[in-house]
């Protein structure tokens, strides 16, 4: 056992060592170490834990997989263990009362007692299959809200066109699929979103349009206080620049303005609210988002962990938090989702490098 031990231990750091986890910059006294790997890791769901670990579930957009892993009370991870596969771009999860919910573009799926079931994974039910099938900005980041409704996007089929309802949208439902209603229009391509700890509000991140240049428009995060808004798509975007083809059409005087610009083409996808208790207190309720990096800059930007800092439903900064992924113009990881673990720490997803890293504070 100490042999197969010593080569398990040898085998992860060679894993470790092909990352080059030395290039990431963090604020003083955090550190950041790879904690799994897993295939195209997008978005992540904590599954039922206590004093003696946990679950974490992890989706994926290009494997078609959705993956399980085991954690022990000092927060290590087992290996992944395969629930899914052979799946439509299943990115987006959400864990509730003991199942799994899988966004799979036109269906949400539901593994139930998933976590005493992981290795002999039941069949899923069907909560839905209705939802659009286009594979264009068709995969999913799903979550449940404070009010217990299921929430999930549907992006534009499109970089930019007028497709009505139910593109372009959030949705909300109820947990067995019935009920469904869009909660916010004019969402381009939302793949990531959170509820305000305090006040229960969502606030999420958009996807700006293509091809208007380098520096326009801007990735947005909004905030939703309440169902029935309209955030500009494709009209208007980043509060302010009318659309060349559609914003002759209405004016973006109509629209929510987005509570912070983010970078142009950063691709903000996950982003949590930081309710741990590990980081520093000015980090409390803040939100960290996963800025997955441009694709059509001619110099790349994103390839972070952005913070953006609230007050008083503002979200009145916006810096840099983690970074390194990306070198010069060559980029060894891109994260996808962020997730706070019970014991405070951050996991970050990377789909690019199948990795997720776990940041982790400790006081001077």
């Amino acid at each position: 056992m100490r042999l197969f031990a010593a080569l398990a231990l040898l085998a992860w750091s060679a894993l470790a060592a092909a990352l080059p986890l030395e290039t990431i910059k963090l604020p003083p006294d955090f550190s950041i170490e790879l904690w799994a790997r897993v295939d195209n890791a997008r978005q992540m769901a904590l599954g039922g834990h206590d004093a003696t670990g946990g679950v974490l579930y992890v989706g994926s957009r290009g494997a078609g997989k959705v993956h399980a892993l085991r954690f022990d009370a000092n927060y290590r991870a087992g290996p992944p263990l395969k629930i899914a596969d052979g799946l439509n771009m299943p990115s987006g999860l959400a864990w509730r009362k003991g199942a799994l919910y899988v966004g799979a573009v036109s269906r949400i799926l539901r593994y139930d007692d998933i976590d005493r079931r992981i290795e002999n994974p039941p069949a899923p039910v069907v909560v839905t299959d209705s939802l659009p099938g286009d594979r264009h900005h068709g995969w999913k980041f799903i979550a449940f809200g404070p009010d217990g409704k299921l929430y999930v996007p549907v992006g534009a089929p499109c970089n930019i066109c007028e497709p009505g309802d139910p593109y372009a949208s959030i949705l909300r439902m109820n947990a067995d699929g019935t009920g469904r209603e869009v909660f916010a229009r004019g969402v381009r391509n939302s793949v990531g979103f959170d509820w305000h700890p305090g006040d229960g509000t969502l606030w999420f991140t958009d996807n700006g349009r293509d091809m208007l240049g380098d520096d326009s428009p801007p990735d947005e995060l909004n905030r939703a206080p309440r169902s029935g808004l309209h955030f500009g798509y494709p009209y208007c975007h980043g509060g302010e620049i009318a659309d060349p083809e559609y914003g002759n059409r209405r004016s973006c005087a109509e629209f929510e303005a987005p509570t912070r610009k983010l970078g142009p083409h950063v691709a903000g996808l996950g982003m949590r609210f930081y309710t741990g208790s590990m980081f520093p207190a000015e980090y409390r309720n803040q939100i960290f988002i996963a800025e997955h990096g441009s694709w059509n800059r001619s110099k790349k930007i994103g390839y972070r962990i952005a913070l953006v800092r609230v007050k008083d439903g503002k979200a009145v900064s916006y810096e840099n938090f983690a970074s390194g992924w990306l070198q010069g113009e060559s980029a060894w990881g891109r994260p996808a989702d962020v997730l706070v673990l019970p014991d405070g720490s951050l996991l970050v997803a990377d789909d690019h490098a199948s990795a997720i890293y776990r940041i982790a504070y400790r006081k001077p």
